[in-house]
């Protein structure tokens, strides 16, 4: 390298980590739900972004048993880039396919509370904030039962197909659903594309973290409440095992389930710094799911820091 391209180097680095650090700058609110202009939430297909797409698909491939597992439908990967909420960018692997998630889908159930105490159909009681809290933050079995049982089978159904939200589409594989108790007895509803009692799929759980993120689901208080229900979660496994040791002050909101060899978990990352602000949703078919849903974290956040160094350069 002669003296004159190293200087053209260096400049060239100093402007973009420039850029870097001002588009961080740039949205520096410490606090959710996000305040931006209800134009700049748009559908989650419309965020779709094929350079980071690409550099998702490159990364995960390159290790062998991932590529194996996604190939084969038994591994879907989503993640959201929220470091500039107005230009937010999305990425998926097997993002409509629809798999058994086990405690995941109750954030369905809280979503569907939510909605029937907003309408009057369900009476905010402190036992029933208590049930939402350790239905999501525990993953209590019995307070998520209690409260299905409150809600009933109907009205979940009609909050995950309601058009406002269409957290379950059939022309789009499916999506979250929650048709059984999480114990034994009682009547069942699964849902019909594939008769799964407790389903997701990868699109509409991140779907659903952008909405809850920008205040969206019921609306903007009742957001800033379900928020309150994810965060600081109780369960450190997982996503949260890695986020601990990487990033011990950033903000976790999160749902996850295991079950047999079905492994999946759902997070709302937000760091102090806006570069470390992001969705990603994994469901994995697999005995090693937790292993691999904790090692995902770290090449995962590679590639959103590549991205954004592009984003920058270019």
């Amino acid at each position: 390298m002669t003296g004159r391209t190293h200087f053209q180097f260096k400049a060239r680095l100093v402007v973009m980590l420039g850029v870097i650090f001002c588009c961080g700058l740039a949205y520096s609110q410490k606090d959710l739900p996000i305040n931006i202009d209800d134009s700049k939430v748009k559908p989650l297909p419309s965020l779709v972004n094929s350079d980071l797409q690409k550099s998702l698909e490159k990364e995960l491939m390159s290790n062998p048993n991932w590529k194996s597992l996604m190939n084969n439908n038994k591994m879907a990967v989503g993640i959201v880039d929220l470091s500039n909420p107005e230009n937010a960018k999305y990425a998926s692997i097997n993002g409509d396919y629809m798999m058994y998630a086990a405690s995941l889908p109750k954030i369905a159930v809280l979503l569907s509370s939510m909605d029937a105490i907003e309408k009057g159909e369900l009476k905010e009681t402190p036992e029933i904030k208590k049930d939402m809290r350790s239905m999501i933050s525990k993953s209590n079995n019995e307070a998520t039962t209690r409260m299905i049982d409150r809600l009933g089978y109907d009205k979940i159904q009609s909050v995950m197909t309601d058009p406002k939200y269409m957290f379950y589409d059939e022309s789009r594989g499916g999506g979250l659903w929650v048709g059984k108790r999480y114990g034994s007895g009682g009547d069942t509803n699964r849902e019909p594309l594939k008769n799964l009692s407790h389903a997701a799929t990868v699109n509409q759980v991140c779907r659903y973290y952008y909405l809850l993120a920008n205040g969206k689901l019921v609306n903007k208080g009742r957001s800033k409440q379900m928020l309150d229900i994810m965060g600081d979660p109780e369960l450190h496994h997982k996503f949260v095992n890695t986020l601990d040791n990487i990033a011990p002050d950033a903000r976790l909101y999160r749902k996850s389930g295991s079950w047999r060899t079905f492994h999946s978990d759902s997070i709302l990352v937000w760091g102090n710094n806006p570069n470390r602000r992001y969705i990603l949703v994994a469901l994995i078919d697999d005995a090693g799911g937790e292993q691999i849903i904790r090692d995902l974290v770290r090449p995962v956040e590679k590639v959103l820091k590549a991205e954004r160094i592009h984003f920058a350069v270019n």
